[in-house]
Formats: C-alpha cells, sequence, structure tokens
C-alpha cells in the first residue's frame, strides 16, 4: 500500500512538472501565456471560465492562486496585476482585460453564492420571527390562494404537502433554504407550482385509480417535503461545484441567489415530470427516484455548453446565451 502511494505522489508531480514544461514550450512557441491562450482560443461560457479557473487555481504564483477568492471589488484591480506579472500591455491585448474580469466575477461570484446559500441552511426556521412566520403565511397564499388558512397551527398545512399541523418542524434539514426556494416557486411560477400541487394530491397518471390508491393506502406525493428534498439536491450540486456549468453559462457576470433559486424551480419541474415518468408504485421509492434523476441531471452538467434552466415563467430575462 506504501509502494502505491508513493507511486502516486511521484505520478502526480511527475505529470506537474511535464505540465509546465509544456506551458514554457507553448508559451515560446505562441508569445503568449495560459490566460491569453485560453481566452482566445475558448468561447465565452463554461469552457472558458473553467480552463481559466483551474488555470489560476494551479498556477505557482500566489497572486493567480488567490485571485479567485478576492472581493468582488478588488476584480479590476486583481486583473491589472495580473497583467503587469505577466507582461501583457493592456493596450495591446484590450480583449484580455475584459474576458478576464467576465470569468474572476463568474468565480468569484459562485464562491460568495455558495456562502449566501449556506448561510440561509444553516439559519432555523424561528416562528417567534415576524419575517419567517410571515414568508410561510405567503406560501399558502401563492398555493391556495382561494383556501383560507384557518389557524397558523392547522392541519390545512397538510394539504400542501407538510407532514404535521405546523410546517416549522419540516425545514431542519434545510433551514430558511427550503422555505425560500418553496416560496420563490410558488410566487414567480404560481401556475406550474399549483400545477404541481394538484398533481401531486391527485395520482391521476398512477396505474391505479384514486379509489384503488386509497385503498392501498399509499402516500401522496408531498410537495413541501419533496420541495426540502429538491432544495438539497440543488444545494449539494452548488457546493460539489457540478452547478458551475450552468451558472457560468447562464450569468454573464456573478451568479446570485435568485439565478440558483431559478435553478431550483427548473429541477422541481424536471423532478415532477420525472417522477410521473418512472410511475413509482408507492412513495416508498422516492429515494431510488431521487438518486436515479440526481444521477441524470449530473450527467447533463458534465456538458460544459449546458444550461438547465428551460423557457417557463420563472427564469424569463436571466438566460443569457
Amino acid at each position: 500500500m506504501e509502494h502505491v502511494m508513493l507511486l502516486q505522489i511521484c505520478l502526480y508531480f511527475y505529470c506537474k512538472f511535464l505540465w509546465r514544461c509544456l506551458k514554457f514550450v507553448m508559451r515560446k512557441l505562441t508569445g503568449r501565456c495560459e490566460l491569453q491562450r485560453i481566452c482566445y482560443n475558448t468561447k465565452p461560457g463554461a469552457s472558458r471560465t473553467m480552463k481559466i479557473e483551474t488555470s489560476l487555481r494551479d498556477s505557482k504564483s500566489k497572486l493567480l492562486q488567490t485571485s479567485v477568492s478576492v472581493h468582488p471589488d478588488a476584480i479590476e484591480k486583481t486583473i491589472e496585476d495580473i497583467m503587469e506579472l505577466k507582461k501583457i500591455n493592456p493596450d495591446v491585448n484590450p480583449q484580455l482585460g475584459i474576458s478576464l474580469q467576465a470569468c474572476l466575477l463568474q468565480i468569484v461570484g459562485y464562491r460568495n453564492l455558495i456562502a449566501d446559500v449556506e448561510k440561509l441552511r444553516r439559519e432555523p426556521y424561528d416562528s417567534d420571527n415576524p419575517q419567517h412566520e410571515e414568508m410561510l403565511l405567503k406560501l399558502w397564499k401563492f398555493l391556495k390562494p382561494n383556501t383560507p388558512l384557518e389557524s397558523r397551527i392547522s392541519k390545512q398545512w397538510c394539504e400542501i404537502g407538510f407532514q404535521g399541523d405546523d410546517p416549522k418542524t419540516d425545514f431542519r434539514g434545510m433551514g430558511l433554504l427550503g422555505l425560500y426556494n418553496l416560496q420563490y416557486f410558488a410566487e414567480r411560477d404560481a401556475t406550474a407550482a399549483q400545477q404541481v400541487l394538484s398533481d401531486s394530491l391527485h395520482p391521476k397518471y398512477s396505474k391505479f385509480s384514486k379509489a384503488e390508491w386509497e385503498k392501498k393506502r399509499m402516500d401522496k406525493y408531498s410537495f413541501a417535503i419533496v420541495g426540502t428534498n429538491i432544495t438539497d439536491l440543488a444545494y449539494n450540486l452548488l457546493v460539489s461545484g457540478a452547478l458551475k456549468t450552468h451558472f457560468y453559462n447562464i450569468a454573464p457576470e456573478a451568479p446570485t441567489l435568485s439565478h440558483f433559486q431559478q435553478t431550483f424551480c427548473y429541477l422541481m419541474h424536471e423532478f415532477h415530470k420525472f417522477w410521473i415518468d418512472e410511475d413509482p408504485m408507492d412513495i416508498m421509492e422516492f429515494n431510488r427516484v431521487r438518486e436515479k434523476f440526481r444521477k441524470r441531471i449530473i450527467k447533463q452538467l458534465q456538458n460544459p455548453d449546458m444550461a438547465l434552466c428551460p423557457h417557463f415563467a420563472a427564469s424569463e430575462g436571466l438566460i443569457n446565451m
């Protein structure tokens, strides 16, 4: 085992040495550094930004390594420092500075988005917080506009997919992030959200009739609980870096919380269709279906040209391909 580990370490440094030699040779042959070659030879979007990110992160220069985590306000000065370090004349290469700025805005923005999402995930739902309560009550109004909520603690919450008479206990896994996403979906894409909710309550797509469904005592597709699960999926895709492909293709500058919520809306749409197509026997198959869906999304995101957002109400105006 020790020999294998030693061999892997040697191989890693050997490959790194060869890569640096190759970069040196390419610089001499083309007269351009790696950042220039990437910007001039790769189209804008995820392909370019991810290559720039890798190049900066793996550089032996401390300036380049730290450039991926600078404050957004320091990006312009950082690019000036990079150009000076690489001895690149900005007057001769004006497009390089513009391209690097666009890439760094996306890279730094993605890191900041993770921090913003993580902050919401870590904040627990507090029934004594008026803002939290207001968001929860708005969720009900958006999903059930024609049905008044009889009281704050009520079995009615089960009608939109919560497990008991007080939804606060269902947000423990994802904190406020789950509520933020559900409210965003219900408000910004109300028609679709209400349709998904209606479909979840009436198993019209099942091979069983509604009477047979009830007779078998199968659990219903719980809209709110599924929303929390899809929030967890979106969160893990974000933190793992899998969503870089999507965000670097749709966000011309820094991806924001709104972009993340757009992604959640898309995943809710797609998972609902996927659930129907899978036609599971009962809710006990949820984890199997979710895992299969997760693998499909990850496979799609491995395509550098991939952008998840389809044409639906919540995503209008945000796609910039």
